[in-house]
């Protein structure tokens, strides 16, 4: 396949979209789900899942297993999608749209970094109690987690 560098003027004339985002639902080996508490607003001091804005250029995969390390300090695998979400209203500095992976912990134990103040294994019976930030409930419960 051809590629080819995208002009300024090709750039000025894309449509405003919504901006690509990736979540991980990280099965830890301790039979937990790794959450992390937010370093920033919004949601400052919240739990989620540990995620965040893919790079241009990155594929989503790359974004993931990047977040992932940034914000948990773990090493993971992608075992297989769970969803795409894109409510314009699920991230109040604007409509993202995120695809969201199952993954299990291949090496380390959590610890926040990045944008993660926190970062840490609950299981089902602590995950059902957590007021999650975002739409992260709601991929909980997709996930058959919560």
């Amino acid at each position: 396949m051809l590629k080819r560098s995208v002009t300024e003027k090709e750039k000025q004339m894309r449509p405003q979209t919504p901006a690509l985002t990736v979540d991980a639902v990280i099965n830890h080996t301790d039979g937990g789900i790794i959450l992390i508490k937010r370093g920033h607003e919004p949601f400052k001091d919240c739990w989620a899942l540990p995620g965040g804005f893919v790079d241009i250029g990155e594929t989503v995969e790359d974004a993931c297993i990047r977040e992932a390390k940034e914000e948990t300090g773990l090493d993971i695998r992608i075992d297989k999608l769970l969803g795409v979400y894109s409510d314009p209203t699920r991230d109040p500095r604007g409509h993202t749209v995120s695809v969201v992976f199952l993954c299990t912990t291949v090496s380390g134990e959590p610890v926040g970094g990045d944008d993660a103040s926190l970062a840490q294994s609950f299981n089902r019976e602590e995950m059902g109690k957590i007021d999650l930030a975002f739409d992260h409930k709601e991929i909980m419960s997709d996930a058959g987690m919560h």
